[in-house]
């Protein structure tokens, strides 16, 4: 499979993590730097690994427009500006210096998800989705999961219950926190409903079941042993 990775460059600590947190949901691997000069150490340093940057404009020792600038002296690697300033000038001059997209700060992150998704595509076509957890196989595209090679049927909730576990993996996750992310926060049932979904994928899961631990009094962590 084709790993997928982004460099977000952004100033603000909570920034890059909000970008970070809904990249990482969807399978992305991820790479940060704080300031311009940082940018630009860690993209020579991966320019053969890095498929995407999403770099903000208004930051310290080195502007987006002359870390672009750079990067565009070495690279034609998709980049998109993020920016709190939405002139029509600015954008005009962000795409004469080879911008791919430009997003004006406040966005919605699931917004800017799926413009990331829709310029990866662009530029390399469709990746391979598929990973492999330990001889569990999932598909995002096709939202199918496989085990040692064979189909195994899941639910649509059951599917996104085990997708968000093996996201991520070696995280203990408490049962509110998985109700926010799988069930979203609009669901006021009994969080008793986890420990079934749980037990049923388990079943599903045959043997690898067990990679699925109960962690006493906080909630679950998928954890390959």
């Amino acid at each position: 499979m084709l790993d997928t990775n982004i460099l977000i460059v952004d100033d603000e600590s909570r920034m890059r993590k909000l970008i970070k947190d809904f990249l990482l949901q969807k399978g992305y691997s991820i790479l940060e730097a704080e300031d311009g000069e940082k940018a630009i150490e860690i993209f020579e340093s991966n320019k053969n690994k890095i498929h995407l940057i999403l770099l903000d404009v208004m930051m310290p020792k080195l502007d987006g427009w002359s870390v672009l600038r750079k990067i565009r002296q070495l690279s034609n690697i998709p980049v998109i500006m993020l920016t709190a300033r939405g002139e029509e000038q600015d954008e005009l001059f962000g795409f004469e210096l080879g911008v791919d997209e430009y997003i004006t700060k406040p966005f919605s992150p699931k917004i800017l998800v799926a413009r990331v998704e829709a310029i990866l595509k662009r530029a390399y076509g469709e990746i391979d989705q598929q990973k492999d957890y330990g001889g569990i196989v999932i598909d995002e595209q096709g939202r199918t999961v496989k085990v040692d090679g064979k189909d195994t049927e899941l639910s649509l909730r059951e599917y996104e219950l085990l997708k968000y576990l093996l996201d991520n993996e070696n995280i203990a996750l408490s049962r509110d926190k998985i109700l926010n992310n799988v069930w979203n926060y609009d669901y006021y049932g009994d969080s008793r409903t986890i420990d079934s979904h749980i037990k049923k994928i388990r079943h599903k899961l045959g043997k690898k079941g067990k990679y699925i631990q109960t962690m006493r009094g906080v909630g679950y962590k998928f954890e390959i042993k």
